[in-house]
């Protein structure tokens, strides 16, 4: 298939290209600046120069495409509701019909149940800390004359990757202590990069449309031993701290961070043929990649053999 995709530069989306690319997929990227062109080019994707905001470069991509694979997102941009909305028009009017719409979205749209597992019937939370996603979840399911699924996935890492984990890991380095708040017992899902890639590519052979498919692998993993993973990599400490005083630190990402809404990704397995096989989360941060690319930061050997972490 001839494939456009967004935010190949990107994180997930590097990874989710190079699996399309594997697949024997033809892949054209969107590539907002130089940096991203060469970045998409060395993965051997064709770069369509422009971003989020040049609607007719959107549009000509998925004009010629089979399928479109929207990864791409700025959380710390504002605007991102007003820029994606339009994003989303442009292609989904210009794809024909019966062609293939995978959209990214996150398990942060369903409320904070407290631990309690959510499946895809589970209803979303207006007040989600990323309300924009559903709105977009929404926008491409009701595009009736392409096959679109929803991808909600969960803490993506892998490949020394992940805003959240690189922040904690660049806290923990910087200032010998990173923070879990209170006790640290709720439990988040997680997928590897690779295995979230691998789940994009099986949606593209055998598709399943108006679908919504959560992605995370088998472990729940509880936010104190993630942080405390991330002291043992970083050779710093780890430390509880109250809500109160976690909300002065980190502002709103306190809110996030104590949120526990485990997914049950059961549907991707029996629609898909989904099966998630990468190392563990605590395993990447404590032996895998995370370790290697410290390791690779402090000059110690064990970093030379260190993958490249997937990111634009």
């Amino acid at each position: 298939m001839r494939i456009f995709i967004t935010g190949a530069s990107g994180y997930v989306g590097g990874v989710v290209t190079e699996h399309l690319l594997r697949a024997g997929h033809e892949v054209v990227a969107l590539a907002r600046s130089d940096r991203a062109r060469e970045r998409v080019e060395a993965l051997g994707a064709k770069a369509a120069p422009g971003g989020l905001r040049d609607l007719d470069v959107l549009r000509a991509g998925a004009a010629g495409a089979d399928a479109v694979v929207h990864t791409a997102v700025d959380y710390f941009d504002a605007g991102m509701g007003d820029i994606e909305h339009d994003a989303l028009r442009s292609m989904l009017d210009a794809l024909t019909e019966g062609a293939a719409f995978l959209y990214t979205s996150t398990g942060l749209v369903y409320p904070d149940t407290r631990g309690a597992t959510v499946d895809e019937e589970h209803p979303v939370d207006p007040r989600s800390p990323q309300p924009f996603k559903i709105l977009g979840e929404r926008q491409v399911l009701d595009a009736g004359h392409v096959a679109g699924t929803v991808i909600r996935a969960g803490l993506v890492y892998g490949r020394a990757g992940s805003g959240l984990l690189e922040g904690l890991l660049t806290t923990a380095r910087q200032q010998g202590t990173v923070a879990y708040i209170g006790d640290g017992t709720n439990e988040w899902s997680s997928v590897h990069v690779d295995d979230l890639a691998a789940l994009y590519a099986a949606v593209l052979a055998h598709r399943s449309p108006g679908t919504v498919v959560n992605a995370a692998g088998p472990e729940r993993t509880p936010m104190r031993r993630i942080v405390e993973a991330v002291a043992t990599t970083a050779g710093a400490r780890a430390v509880s701290v109250t809500p109160e005083q976690a909300a002065e630190m980190m502002g709103p990402a306190a809110a996030v961070l104590t949120r526990s809404s485990p997914l049950d990704s059961a549907k991707a397995r029996r629609l898909f043929g989904w099966n998630p096989t990468s190392p563990s989360l605590l395993d990447e941060l404590t032996s895998g990649s995370y370790a290697q690319a410290t390791a690779l930061r402090q000059g110690d050997p064990i970093g030379d053999s260190s993958p490249g972490d997937g990111r634009g």
